[in-house]
């Protein structure tokens, strides 16, 4: 909330001292042999060993120790103390005094600071493991996931304690912000921006600390009204904004805000900004679809999963955030999952999710534990935690869907318990009335997944979907399935760049134990998604993972990557098509948590992988998809989200040996703002030709269908491939080349080739390339612009390698 409070953040002077005995109950019993070293707040204590110089692996069991937490600080005038996250169990003491209990990690606290004068402050972070044991009560399930199984009482996150995929830093310390703030003009502000009968409205409540004089009036949008006195020292007004453009997710409009004032007086108070949108679900009608609309405009929802900026310290600064949000707003991705598994997000990484356009669906902080909700204070603590949050983000128009938890019910139903006895009221009541209370304008779900006979079932409701991924299923079942809406899908072990396995792990990191040991896999399961991804290597290319792995660990990590890029593409082309039953594809999950093989589109150095330039290509707003629906041929979807129309000409080739031309033809075509187009190849023969090659008429005519589509005025094609007899990992020489230009825009690659080449990948040094994982069609020039890593890069050198192809340098 702003308002005029004067905040100090304090930030400076902290140090860290770890109590092995665990016995010291106040800051004068801590042990004089204690080692007290600096530490950096908002923080953890992993972050903080890590900075002393300690490894990573070799880090101690953080969950079993105590850690004292000091610093001293002036007020100048009587303020509050203000403690945003402290992680999980702590005791704050003022000057020796015992001041706060805390025992959720995402509550947040305010301690008066009466006297002016220096004050001293300490934080003793009590071992969750001892606060475990004095928790009783028997849950009617175990997951495997999340350990420890105590777990599920203790209000903290899971990241940290998911030994298949992440580090194991379980935050420990002061993780959000410690301030001193001298309290403004408001104690409390409510807003609530919505859609009323088409009419952008604005409802907002204020409440001062002494009785507000002078006129008062609410400003927005270029519109005023006034405020009016509805208490002694609150005031209220309802601002409606008939013309007020609306927030839209950026793939489908634009993301309009609005800043909001209030003037009391001589007082001029920033409200901050608001977004106005009208978000509902529809079921369709069997009742089981779920499909978001947005002013109206039915979405497709894509995105990925989001973890953390930073899983050691939880750093979630706007610096933090941003790079990795635009990538997703840069590569066509419009929603954004904070799973149950992590925490609540920050201010600023809703403000930015605000002002880029892309929607936001957070879980509560709940995930595969059988909560005890009938432990009165459990509840409590979880009505103030869900409440604090709900009213943080009050304003935020990113917020477009609230979720009890994360396969919680899924969990249960797995282990063959009755409906009766997986469902909660935490999920069914406690949750949604708040939901309701808060933000009655975003649409709630109860569980991620939920809405089938079964909750994991992919044909109703929202589903984690891995028949794609985890469970090794061709890349078919994508449309058997009749997945309706993923808010999980397609996890696969994702190699990062060469640079990055350098860096991490040598320079034959299939080689490493490390590579392995931090390949991602699912507690108790039978495989590593390693294996999951070599599946797919044999599926799709016929080569024999174990064999490359030892003779030619390059062209190993080469298909590996590749395999991963095309699976993804084309699941997500699949659920975009036209008559698709999907709605919506959340990937799991945008970046890796630490240096790792991981199921991250991004590396742990916020480097895209292979995975990420195929999903940049499949989430577009303007997409080109080929369809292959074997005896009724092959179909031509153009999809255009944007608001307004586009017209252009699609050309559709067939190859034989990638290169030479045995049909052509073109269709000029026309798309509607937030339409799709679909065209049949005989619209473009004029006649019977087995595109797909279903009929099995003779020898195959062609191995290689491409589609490009030229918008009128436009400058770079979109492509799309099709390979009715399979991709290829065999060498050829395509006559592959890679021309470096510089202009007024910056370096490019200008890429050709006399065959098509297959999951091309550019190397660049200090650059990242805007395209990557890239077919290329024979005969047609590529720009690839260049971008810089850093400030000063100088001219990028690197090479290009086709998978069915040669390689070529160039700077």
């Amino acid at each position: 909330m702003r308002g005029g409070d004067h905040r100090i953040a304090l930030e400076e002077g902290w140090s860290f001292a770890i109590d092995e005995t665990g016995a010291s109950a106040e800051p004068g019993a801590v042990p004089e042999t204690a080692l007290w070293r600096a530490a950096r707040v908002p923080g953890t204590l992993a972050q903080a060993l890590l900075d002393a110089g300690e490894a990573l692996d070799g880090l101690p069991a953080l969950d079993s120790l105590d850690v004292w937490y000091e610093t001293s600080f002036i007020a100048e005038r009587p303020a509050e103390l203000r403690l945003d996250g402290l992680a999980s169990v702590a005791d704050v003491f003022l000057d020796g005094a015992l001041v706060l209990h805390s025992d959720n990690m995402f509550h947040a606290h305010r301690i008066a600071v009466a006297s002016p004068g220096r004050h001293r402050l300490h934080i003793a972070f009590r071992s969750v493991e001892r606060e475990i044991a004095k928790t009783s009560g028997r849950a009617r399930w175990r997951p495997r996931m999340i350990v420890p199984a105590g777990l599920r009482a203790i209000r903290t996150t899971a990241l940290g304690r998911l030994p298949g995929f992440a580090p194991p830093t379980p935050p420990v310390g002061p993780w959000r912000e410690i301030a001193l703030v001298e309290p403004g003009p408001l104690t409390d502000a409510r807003m609530r921006a919505c859609v009323e009968d088409g009419v952008p409205t604005l409802r907002v409540a204020l409440d001062f600390a002494t009785t507000p004089e002078g006129e008062a009036l609410l400003l927005c949008a270029g519109r005023r009204t006034t405020l009016a006195r509805t208490g002694e020292r609150r005031l209220e007004a309802t601002l409606r904004l008939p013309d007020c453009p609306l927030w839209t997710p950026h793939t489908h409009g634009e993301p309009h805000l609005h800043v909001v004032e209030a003037r009391v007086g001589d007082l001029h108070i920033d409200l901050g900004r608001v977004g106005f949108r009208d978000i509902r679900v529809e079921r369709g009608a069997d009742g089981r679809d779920f499909e978001l609309f947005v002013n109206g405009l039915p979405i497709f929802c894509r995105g990925a999963c989001w973890t953390a900026a930073d899983a050691v310290s939880l750093r979630s600064r706007r610096e933090d955030c941003e790079p990795l949000l635009v990538a997703m707003r840069d590569a066509g991705m419009n929603m954004v999952r904070v799973p149950g598994v992590t925490l609540y997000e920050s201010d600023d990484f809703y403000d930015l999710c605000d002002e880029l356009g892309i929607m936001v669906w957070q879980d509560f902080a709940f995930a595969n534990f059988d909560f005890p909700v009938q432990d009165a204070a459990f509840c409590a603590s979880v009505e103030r935690e869900a409440t604090q949050f709900l009213q943080r983000v009050q304003s935020a128009p990113s917020l477009s869907v609230l979720c009890g938890g994360s396969e919680v019910y899924q969990q249960a139903a797995m282990l063959g318990l009755a409906e009766a006895k997986w469902r909660s009221p935490l999920f069914d009541e406690l949750l949604p009335r708040l939901a309701r209370a808060h933000r009655p304008d975003v649409v709630y779900v109860e569980n991620s997944p939920s809405g089938g006979a079964l909750p994991f079932h992919s044909d109703s409701g929202v589903a984690h979907y891995y028949g794609v991924g985890a469970y090794r299923r061709p890349l078919e079942d994508a449309r058997r399935a009749a997945v309706r809406f993923a808010s999980e899908c397609l996890g696969f072990s994702c190699a990062p760049d060469n640079a990055s396995l350098a860096r991490d792990f040598g320079a034959a990191p299939l080689a490493s134990p490390l590579y392995a040991a931090r390949a991602p896999r699912d507690m108790g399961a039978m495989q590593t998604f390693g294996e999951v991804t070599e599946h797919y290597m044999r599926a799709l290319y016929g080569c024999d993972p174990d064999a490359l792995r030892e003779s030619d660990p390059t062209l190993y990590l080469h298909i590996a990557r590749a395999a991963v890029a095309e699976a993804m593409e084309a699941t997500i082309g699949e659920w975009r098509r036209a008559g698709s039953s999907t709605h919506g594809a959340l990937v799991w999950f945008l970046k890796d948590l630490w240096p790792s093989p991981g199921w991250g589109v991004i590396d742990a150095h916020n480097e895209p992988k292979s995975a990420y330039y195929a999903l940049k290509r499949a989430c577009r707003p303007l997409s080109l998809i080929l369809a292959d629906e074997g005896v009724n041929g092959l179909l031509v979807h153009l999809r255009n989200d944007a608001p307004h129309r586009v017209a252009g000409e699609i050309t559709l080739s067939c190859y034989r040996e990638g290169k030479v031309k045995v049909m052509q033809a073109r269709r000029p075509i026309v798309v509607e703002a937030h339409g799709v187009v679909t065209l049949r190849d005989v619209e473009f023969w004029g006649g019977f030709f087995d595109t797909t090659l279903a009929y099995g008429f003779g020898p195959p005519s062609h191995d290689v269908t491409h589609a490009s589509f030229v918008a009128e005025g436009g400058d770079a094609p979109i492509d799309a491939f099709h390979f009715p007899l399979g991709r290829s990992a065999v060498k050829a020489t395509l006559g592959l080349r890679a021309e470096l230009v510089e202009d007024a825009q910056g370096y490019a690659l200008i890429l050709s080739c006399e065959a098509v080449a297959q999951s091309v990948e550019i190397e660049a040094d200090d650059f990242r390339p805007a395209d990557n994982w890239l077919h290329l069609a024979p005969g047609a020039a590529r720009r690839i612009a260049l971008l810089p890593r850093r400030a000063g890069a100088r001219g990028p050198q690197g090479a290009v390698s086709a998978l069915n192809g040669e390689a070529v340098r160039y700077g």
